[in-house]
């Protein structure tokens, strides 16, 4: 069996199930996340595949800053558990809350 490609482009627009807005693509990479809200939804087994059967809603617990990656938004399932991390989107279209990012990473 050969292993499929580590990341897939998945850039599509969708309204988010926690918040009800509507999100538009990112324009660069795969939106996974809610930027006004930051919620996601377990779908990813590897970024952008859609292929994990769990579906759960994925809550942003915290942030951390990252030298390379500007903040990494830590999730966990409300379903079953799983932690999940996942790069922010600080550009392009409706980049995340910058001030939701900083008050997770407070501890807030």
């Amino acid at each position: 069996m050969t292993e499929g490609k580590r990341f897939q482009k998945n850039d599509g627009g969708f309204t988010c199930l926690h918040c009800g807005r509507e999100v538009p693509p990112l324009g660069y990479t795969s939106r996974n996340h809610c930027p006004f809200c930051l919620w996601s939804l377990h779908v990813d087994r590897m970024p952008g595949d859609r292929a994990n059967p769990c579906g759960g809603l994925l809550r942003p617990v915290k942030t951390e800053p990252d030298p390379k990656k500007g903040f990494v938004i830590v999730h966990r399932c409300e379903k079953c558990g799983a932690t999940v991390r996942c790069r922010a989107a600080l550009r392009g279209e409706a980049p995340d809350d910058g001030e939701l990012l900083i008050r997770l990473t407070a501890g807030e």
